[in-house]
């Protein structure tokens, strides 16, 4: 068999040249985006145009332009002018080791398919747990996503708080965990993809400030004993997905003590804060959870999806999925945090230490300070901005860099105004020089700010505002005509 395919696939100076051609695309790429030369945030195409255009090209497109074409018709999260979901323009290193961790490819299930990316690992997840407030007994893991991250911490606090062994032997009664209605989804997901069902998620009710009213927590735990399920957990948000509010870490830690429950923080989007000088006071109350999720992706300015999972009790990061394979895993007397299959769902994982790593080298902690208190810091301004125009209205004062409001208009009803803003908003996707997106809190429709660049200035959000105003007026004019 003829293998010059295989040959030229993996000839070195060829990958040289691509590489070359590359490095130099994205760089003029950051510059453009950073700088605001390239105006445009998103080029939005509508799914079905998209599909049909990547159909044809596989067929009939050019190979030279593949790069470009995959620049242009995807969302500029460098742009200052990306104030939408919660993913970090991810700091130009970390593309880098990226680069080096795809090249290399080692799996990480076992120690010898890791080396460096095990022991980076826990130098990592080691330097955050002290910095949460935990003690030298607590142990980490780095896992593909808060989602994965909130299920395993989950699966773990119910191995170590109930009663019988639901890993091997199947549930024998009702469990459940109680959570805000405010939290993330994939509370709710993880909650159901262990079995727990509707009853199983005892959802608590916000205050007036969108955070869990703990008040509510005795009420509606004993209503869940007396339906017969048994609580196993208790999860804080740090903060909320939607309105960007923390949750009282130190209320909700008293009750999981005082109940015997597992405190666990969903801290994927502001865990981040334990940098922060400013903001820190925040995640009061941290050091008394069992376990906390912080994604790397989101406030720390890495690439997609590397999450660390952290454990007070280091015992509990080895025992969640205890099973055998003994072609890969061996027992041993000693602790082996080097065995990654052993502590985490995933079986292989990607070597996303290098970019927690890299960071932390060539920066330091103050770079993730400096992140995290400038974008908190921008929420605020844009706050104030807010207040002191009347053409809008402020969801709910933010604490972290995640903000809500919509626009305003005399002589609407709510439907109106909640069309109105939905119509807004899907003419500046279209539009493409801003990308935000939309949230509905208690039958309100907002737009919805995740302010992630810290090259996003004041001058930016008012261009936003401004742009808004014009296209609000057009549609109330239009409507008016009509």
């Amino acid at each position: 068999m003829d293998k010059t395919l295989l040959h030229s696939l993996y000839n070195s100076h060829r990958f040289k040249t691509e590489g070359y051609k590359i490095v130099d695309l994205l760089a003029n790429h950051l510059e453009g985006t950073i700088s605001g030369k390239n105006e445009k945030t998103i080029n939005w195409n509508s799914p079905e145009n998209e599909l049909d255009f990547w159909k044809d090209f596989l067929q009939n497109g050019t190979k030279d332009d593949f790069y470009s074409e995959v620049l242009k018709r995807t969302t500029h999260t460098h742009n200052p002018k990306y104030v939408g979901h919660q993913v970090a323009p991810p700091a130009p290193i970390t593309a880098l080791t990226a680069m080096i961790g795809s090249m290399l490819n080692n799996g990480m299930a076992v120690y010898e398919m890791g080396m460096a990316p095990t022991g980076i690992e826990r130098t990592v997840t080691d330097l955050l747990a002290k910095k949460i407030g935990y003690h030298n007994k607590s142990r980490g893991i780095l896992t593909s996503g808060g989602t994965l991250a909130n299920l395993t911490a989950l699966l773990s606090a119910r191995k170590a708080v109930a009663e019988e062994d639901v890993w091997n032997n199947g549930y024998t009664q009702p469990l459940g965990i109680m959570v805000s209605e405010e939290a993330h989804y994939c509370i709710e997901r993880a909650a159901k993809i262990m079995g727990l069902g509707e009853q199983g998620i005892i959802k608590i009710p916000v205050t007036n400030g969108y955070a869990m009213d703990t008040s509510k927590l005795e009420e509606y735990y004993q209503g869940a004993l007396d339906r017969g399920t048994k609580v196993f957990a208790i999860v804080g948000s740090a903060p909320s997905t939607a309105t960007g509010i923390y949750d009282d870490l130190e209320a909700i830690g008293d009750f999981a003590k005082k109940k015997k429950l597992w405190f666990h923080v969903d801290g994927a989007h502001g865990g981040a804060a334990i940098f922060s000088k400013k903001y820190s006071h925040l995640l009061n109350g941290i050091a008394n959870s069992d376990s906390v999720v912080i994604d790397g992706h989101k406030m720390m300015m890495m690439p997609i999806i590397t999450t660390a999972l952290i454990y007070k009790d280091g015992r509990h990061s080895h025992t969640t999925f205890t099973q055998q394979a003994d072609y890969l895993l061996t027992n041993v007397d000693e602790e082996d945090w080097y065995n990654g299959g052993k502590r985490t769902f995933e079986c292989t994982k990607s070597m996303m230490s290098l970019h927690w790593y890299i960071l932390l080298k060539f920066y330091g902690e103050e770079v993730f300070n400096q992140n995290v208190t400038t974008l908190f810091d921008l929420a605020k301004g844009f706050a104030h901005l807010l207040k002191t125009d009347s053409d809008f209205e402020l969801a709910i004062e933010p604490v972290s860099n995640i903000l809500c409001f919509r626009y305003l208009a005399p002589n609407l009803s709510l439907e109106q105004l909640n069309t109105l803003n939905q119509s807004i908003r899907q003419e500046l996707l279209e539009d493409g020089e801003f990308y935000l997106v939309q949230t509905k809190l208690k039958g309100v429709h907002y737009l919805r700010t995740t302010l992630m660049n810290p090259f996003t200035t004041m001058e930016h959000l008012s261009m936003l505002l401004k742009k808004i105003k014009t296209i609000g007026e057009k549609h109330l004019s239009t409507k008016i005509s009509q």
